[in-house]
């Protein structure tokens, strides 16, 4: 399967796929861009979805421009939400831009992507330059938006500079002239803005391509840091392994069609087999992307060791002079907790262990005369031995 099929079939939607054909059969180097939301600089493998098309038209030879929406992140994208959405200051959007460029060039090829940031042009418009761009389109069409409507009719503060949202983030295809502007399904309407704006600039309109959101690991609600379902694109390979075997098994074929760029035929082998080894070949292919693959068999035996209630060797240890000590101390001393609030909300959540014995007790003692391991989670050891 070539970038081009691979691109269509991870593609909801696409304005129009005739445009689309005539722009990749014309042999010009095309313009492909992608605005980026600098308020949230943490990237997980929802983002990459997107990401990963971008690499695919680098290695096609076009030019691949990432939109750092500094200046309409001083607004905040109101897309799907159901209340404004505070805005950042301009040191917070280059700050978090930074991050997330960071993490971003994980994906896409340093040296072949433009970065822009769209206060470049959006903060030179005049007044009369405002005025003119929001001539180009009606209240009737703005309230079109879905958030918009909704919030609208039932009575809930709706301002005016976040009605001017959609077309400031259509000028940015303007300002670049994009032949091709991706996104996920919830940028629809504002990536059609552009579309509609550069033609009334009098330039050719933009191809317009969506991407399904990932659901998150609850499988249910799209994955976010927030919602923490996500599987985090700067995770340890460990976590990665971890989340991976977490993934709900009827939308694991979704995460191996957005997420990886394995073949149609090689998904539907490995589907076809145990879930359970399916799901580990999803986390191979997590660390082949973004991490060392030589790693996965080790990690893939730490991993199975602590499922089956296993201690691994090669564990940290912490000094502790006293013989005895309080549980929530404890967890304060060797680094699992930042507050003793934090360590009893550990374990009342039942999350600590020692020496694979839940804890239940926040008030417990523990004796220190023999060197005793605490575990957190799944992949939080340390063993603690009595400073002689």
């Amino acid at each position: 399967m070539n970038n081009i099929e691979i691109i269509k079939r991870k593609a909801v939607q696409i304005f129009s796929e005739e445009d689309f054909d005539k722009k990749i059969n014309s042999g010009k180097k095309l313009t492909i861009k992608l605005g980026a939301d600098p308020s949230r600089p943490d990237l997980h493998i929802g983002h990459s979805v997107v990401l990963r098309v971008l690499k695919q038209f680098q290695d096609m030879g076009h030019e691949v421009v990432f939109v750092v929406g500094d200046f309409t992140g001083m607004i905040g994208d109101p897309s799907g939400k159901s209340k404004t959405r505070p805005a950042l200051t301009f040191e917070q959007t280059r700050k978090s831009a930074e991050t997330y460029l960071e993490q971003a060039t994980k994906i896409l090829d340093k040296d072949k992507t433009r970065i822009v940031f769209n206060s470049d042009w959006l903060s030179k418009m005049s007044f009369e330059d405002v005025i003119k761009l929001t001539s180009k389109y009606t209240v009737a069409r703005i309230m079109e938006r879905d958030d918009f409507k909704n919030r609208f009719e039932n009575n809930l503060p709706l301002s005016m500079h976040e009605l001017l949202y959609p077309l400031m983030q259509g000028y940015d295809s303007v300002a670049l002239n994009a032949d091709i502007e991706i996104g996920g399904t919830d940028q629809t309407f504002n990536l059609l803005v552009g579309r509609e704006l550069q033609k009334d600039y009098g330039q050719e309109s933009q191809v317009v391509m969506t991407f399904p959101l990932l659901v998150g690991l609850d499988g249910k609600e799209k994955m976010s840091k927030s919602l923490d379902n996500y599987i985090g694109i700067s995770d340890a390979p460990f976590d990665k392994f971890e989340k991976s075997m977490k993934i709900p098994d009827d939308v694991l074929r979704q995460y191996f069609e957005l997420a990886t760029d394995l073949p149609m035929e090689e998904i539907d082998k490995i589907m076809s087999g145990d879930i359970r080894e399916a799901h580990m070949e999803f986390a191979k292919e997590l660390l082949k992307m973004y991490d060392d693959v030589n790693e996965f068999e080790e990690i893939k035996n730490r991993y199975l060791k602590i499922a089956k209630g296993g201690i691994p060797q090669d564990i940290p240890e912490v000094e502790v002079s006293e013989k005895e000590i309080n549980i929530c101390e404890l967890l304060l001393r060797v680094g699992f907790a930042n507050s003793k609030g934090e360590a009893k909300r550990m374990i009342t959540g039942k999350g600590v262990k020692i020496n694979s014995v839940v804890e239940e007790d926040i008030n417990d003692i523990i004796n220190l005369d023999e060197e005793k391991v605490i575990q957190f989670g799944k992949n939080r050891f340390v063993r603690v031995i009595r400073k002689s």
